[in-house]
């Protein structure tokens, strides 16, 4: 399995994102060198794919692949890409404040501490529903990992289309976001204009 060992604060820093949209506290006090300079279009979209990558962990192949089947449903594909990405397993662990970033969410899941009504998922990529339930395994609820993250994500605000019950480590799709629930800065329309050329 690839893995990207990129410096999460330089690769925010080169793309122009927040280190809060990861679930990282800390912050860069670097400049980017190359601020004023002018970017080209095919630049600005090559940017905003890449940040999209970034936040969610997706690699090129998964990621050309998301956009594909979102291209295919009916409606925009930009926001299909968007609210897909959103339902990734590890994202919605994320979004539950189960996991205090991302990447943590993703080995949560691959730990098989997870369970998608009733059943263990270990594929951080599984695309939930609505109407699913997901929690924490029995086992693993009582271990120290987890009281610390609570500790850290206790205030983090849960997004309207998921219904978070952090007492007993669990949570439930509500439906299916749409573009205006999700707050990451990322311009899908850039990234179908780059797919669609």
């Amino acid at each position: 399995m690839a893995v990207n060992r990129v410096p999460v604060l330089k690769r925010c820093r080169s793309l122009g994102l927040d280190p809060v949209y990861l679930g990282i506290d800390k912050k860069s006090k670097r400049r980017l060198e190359r601020a004023g300079k002018k970017v080209s279009e095919y630049g600005l979209q090559l940017r905003e794919k890449q940040k999209a990558k970034f936040i969610y962990g997706v690699l090129e192949k998964p990621f050309r692949n998301y956009f594909v089947k979102a291209d295919r449903m009916s409606g925009m594909t930009g926001e299909n890409l968007m609210s897909m990405l959103e339902l990734r397993l590890d994202n919605v662990i994320f979004r539950l404040g189960l996991a205090r970033t991302r990447k943590e969410a993703r080995q949560i899941v691959d730990h098989k501490h997870v369970l998608v009504n009733g059943k263990q998922v270990n594929i951080p990529s599984y695309l939930v529903s609505a109407g699913d339930t997901i929690e924490i395994k029995e086992k693993a609820k009582s271990s120290q990992r987890y009281k610390d993250i609570l500790e850290v994500t206790g205030g983090r605000l849960v997004p309207e289309w998921l219904e978070a019950d952090q007492e007993n480590l669990k949570g439930t799709v509500k439906s299916i976001p749409t573009r205006e629930m999700i707050d990451v800065p990322v311009d899908e329309m850039l990234i179908v204009e780059l797919y669609s050329k």
